[in-house]
């Protein structure tokens, strides 16, 4: 590992680098800063130098500039009264399904390969941490991020893996893993994260005292919106500190959540095995007198495994979700219009999202938080059973959770190049010089993204959307309001 006194003399002597630092933090350069989301970079304090893959034109791909753009929003609509306009952009852009600050700027910086880069490969030193909870790919970003790390010419040795989350930093029980190619072949075939996870714990002074302990250049953080929170936490240390360290995040989450970005890796993975379980609950739901079969899925404040499970299965009569408010009772609730399926074809399949129904549940000022800040929901499925046991007596009712079941399984084939994706384009990123950022597919391009952006707030479900329209139009869904 280098030491700090080590790594200022790569930089130059003590003073140009004292001088470089206080400048280290910059924008992104390009000439219309105002239409673009602009990422802070560490090139004022770095030298540029010809990346590793020009002689072979980046294995025939060729590189990006940082002048490429990916417009945020790809649709432009005649009139307010288009399907899915609102949220008006600059640029008479408008959001579809997202309720997204209106001033936010109507293009990203493309993510890729750089001509230039700003270390020096040979002396880099990187740290990789995985944050909260499982999702399918992890191992998979952590495989990819280690050979991609590895093809620039990062010396075996100089990656590590942090233990258990953000505390493995600094709790002297979890000591850090080196990660070499030999170490992580074959990982992504098994689902969990070999690195560990934990909530919370992101003590960010001590975490930045190791970052400059251990000399690491470069932290790829993969996590949630906690774990990306705590990224940011951590650029921002290390620009205080004045501590030249590129921060990255792979955004994480299993309830598909993160703002921008069209989809999580592991989010198709873990909607296909959800879906398992409703055709399950179709079954028995059918071989029962008047059979109801209920499904809990993931999503404390989206509800996009359930929408999506439900939709892909073909078999769910009913979707509860966190953004829909419902009712039981009345004419216009799910009680009368479950009365009604069990009436033409005997049966009935109703999938709840785990955050669904909270408001009628009492979950209010008193809710409680998790170490990552998440909600600690009251459970909406063994409510909703019990609900329908009482008003359907004659019913046959099963309940079905499949809980982690859908998160820590490895990845399917599209998942795994996905995760290989954005784990490339991370270290790509870091070697450009930028900091801060995550990485994300964004309208099918690969973007990077300022932290603040993405954290904002959670992406959730629009009641008013395509996506959600599409799902009440297939299985001809009322509000149950």
């Amino acid at each position: 590992m280098w030491t700090s006194a080590d790594r200022a003399a790569a930089g130059g002597d003590a003073s140009t680098s004292e001088t470089n630092l206080k400048v280290a933090i910059e924008s992104s350069v390009s000439d219309d800063n105002e239409a673009v989301l602009t990422c802070p970079t560490l090139r004022a304090a770095l030298t540029a130098r010809p990346s590793p893959f020009l002689p072979n034109q980046n294995y025939g791909g060729g590189f990006v500039s940082d002048d490429d753009r990916v417009a945020i929003q790809s649709l432009r609509f005649a009139s307010p009264e288009s399907a899915g306009a609102k949220c008006a952009l600059s640029g008479n852009y408008n959001w579809v399904e997202q309720d997204v600050p209106s001033s936010i700027a109507p293009w990203a910086i493309r993510a890729g390969a750089r001509r230039k880069i700003y270390f020096n490969p040979a002396e880099v030193n990187i740290a990789i941490v995985t944050c909260g909870g499982l999702c399918p790919g992890l191992n998979d970003v952590v495989q990819s991020l280690v050979n991609k790390a590895t093809d620039y010419g990062v010396p075996e040795g100089n990656i590590i893996g942090i233990r258990y989350g953000y505390r493995g930093f600094y709790e002297r029980k979890y000591k850090p893993v080196v990660l070499t190619k030999k170490y992580v072949d074959g990982i992504h075939l098994q689902g969990g994260t070999i690195l560990g996870t934990s909530r919370g714990g992101a003590d960010i002074k001590e975490i930045v005292k190791r970052i400059d302990m251990w000399g690491i250049d470069m932290l790829f953080v993969v996590g949630g919106n906690g774990g990306n929170q705590g990224a940011h936490a951590i650029q921002q240390e290390c620009e205080k500190c004045r501590i030249v360290c590129s921060v990255i995040g792979i955004p994480k989450s299993i309830d598909n959540d993160i703002l921008l970005i069209d989809k999580c890796f592991g989010f198709d993975t873990a909607v296909e095995e959800a879906q398992r379980a409703l055709l399950a609950a179709k079954v028995e739901a059918s071989s029962g007198y008047r059979g109801i079969g209920i499904v809990k899925l993931m999503g404390r404040q989206s509800g996009f495994i359930a929408v999506q499970a439900s939709l892909a299965s073909g078999v769910v009569d009913a979707v509860l979700i966190p953004e829909v408010i419902f009712k039981l009772e009345g004419e216009s609730g799910l009680f009368a219009y479950i009365e009604n399926v069990l009436g033409s074809k005997g049966h009935a399949v109703v999938c709840i999202a785990e955050g669904a129904g909270q408001d009628i549940l009492g979950s209010g000022d008193d809710l409680q938080h998790d170490p990552s800040g998440n909600p600690i929901l009251k459970d909406a499925g063994t409510w909703l059973k019990g609900q329908m046991k009482a008003h359907f007596k004659d019913s046959d009712i099963k309940y079905i959770d499949p809980s982690y079941l859908i998160r820590s399984i490895p990845t399917t084939s599209g998942d795994r190049i996905y995760c290989k994706v954005l784990a490339n384009n991370a270290v790509h990123g870091a070697f450009a010089g930028y900091t801060g950022i995550t990485v994300g597919l964004v309208n099918t391009h690969c973007v990077y993204l300022p932290i603040p952006v993405v954290i904002s707030t959670p992406r959730k479900v629009d009641p008013e959307g395509e996506m959600w329209n599409r799902l009440r139009a297939s299985i001809g869904q009322p509000n149950f309001e």
